[in-house]
C-alpha cells in the first residue's frame, strides 16, 4: 500500500535548471570577475554530475584559468556556490521559476487524503527554501515528513543514502513510498534503494535511458505519453492524478525507455 510520495526538486516539481540555477551560477562567475559562462548546451552536460560544488570542480578540471591547486579550486568552488545560492534565490523570489504545471494539485490532494509527503534532493537546504517557501508559503515544511537534502548525505544521488535516510526517517519500508525523478540519476538512486519510481521526464532529460521505472511520461501536466497509460479512477481532468500514482504503485509493471 502506498504511504509516502518522496519528490526530487531541480527538474521535477519545477524546470529549475535552464535559467534558475545556469543563469545564477553565470552571475557568480560575473561577481567574482571570472570569464566563464555556461550557455544552455555545457550546462546540459555538466548535469550529468550531480551536486553544484561538484559541477564547478569538474568544469574547473579543464580550463586552464581555473586554480592549479587543489585547495584552491575547494575554496573558490565553495565561494562561486554561495553567491550562486543566492542568486537563485532571487530569481526564484522574482517569480520567473513555475511549479511544473500537475505538481500542486498532486501535492494538495496527498495531504487532504493523508497520503504523507517527502523531499529527497541533492540540492542545497537553501535553494529548497528558496523555492517551496516561495510557491508553498513561509510554512512550505508543514507540507512535508521529512526533507532530506544535499547536505544531509555523504553520498549525492545516484547513490541511495538520500532516499534511505528519507525511508528512516519515515520509518516505512521501501515498497511503501514512491520516488518521483525526472533525471537518470536520480531514478538510479531510487532503484537502488529499491523504491518504486515514476519518472516525469524534465528539458535536460527528455531523452535519456531510464530503466526500471512503473510509469514514465512527459510531465504531470498531461495524460497523453504515458508507460502505461494514466488511468485514474476519478477521471476528472486532463493531467495525472494522485489516483494515477497510485495505481501504477500498485501494479508495479517496470518500464524501460531509452534513446
Amino acid at each position: 500500500m502506498l504511504k509516502a510520495l518522496l519528490w526530487d526538486v531541480d527538474g521535477t516539481l519545477a524546470e529549475t535548471e535552464r535559467d534558475g540555477h545556469r543563469v545564477a551560477f553565470n552571475h557568480a562567475f560575473a561577481a567574482l570577475g571570472l570569464p566563464w559562462r555556461w550557455d544552455e548546451a555545457r550546462y546540459g552536460e555538466l548535469l550529468r554530475i550531480t551536486g553544484g560544488r561538484e559541477r564547478l570542480l569538474h568544469d574547473m578540471a579543464a580550463r586552464s584559468d581555473a586554480p592549479a591547486l587543489t585547495d584552491e579550486r575547494l575554496a573558490l568552488a565553495r565561494r562561486l556556490h554561495a553567491v550562486k545560492n543566492e542568486a537563485y534565490a532571487r530569481i526564484v523570489d522574482s517569480g520567473s521559476i513555475a511549479l511544473r504545471e500537475g505538481v500542486l494539485p498532486i501535492l494538495r490532494d496527498s495531504r487532504e487524503r493523508g497520503l504523507r509527503l517527502g523531499i529527497v534532493t541533492t540540492t542545497s537546504a537553501a535553494n529548497v527554501q528558496a523555492l517551496l517557501a516561495a510557491h508553498l508559503g513561509p510554512r512550505w515544511r508543514q507540507w512535508f515528513d521529512v526533507v532530506v537534502c544535499g547536505e544531509d548525505t555523504a553520498h549525492k544521488k545516484p547513490h541511495p543514502e538520500a532516499y534511505l535516510r528519507a525511508l528512516a526517517g519515515l520509518k516505512l519500508a521501501a515498497n511503501e513510498a514512491l520516488a518521483i525523478e525526472d533525471s537518470p540519476g536520480g531514478a538510479a538512486a531510487a532503484r537502488e534503494a529499491q523504491v518504486p519510481l515514476v519518472v516525469t521526464r524534465s528539458a535536460y532529460f527528455a531523452d535519456d535511458p531510464i530503466d526500471g521505472a512503473v510509469a514514465i511520461g512527459p510531465g504531470l501536466h498531461q495524460r497523453a505519453g504515458w508507460r502505461p497509460e494514466a488511468r485514474a479512477r476519478s477521471g476528472t481532468g486532463g493531467a495525472v492524478e494522485l489516483d494515477d500514482l497510485i495505481d501504477w504503485h500498485s501494479r508495479m509493471e517496470l518500464v524501460s525507455c531509452g534513446s
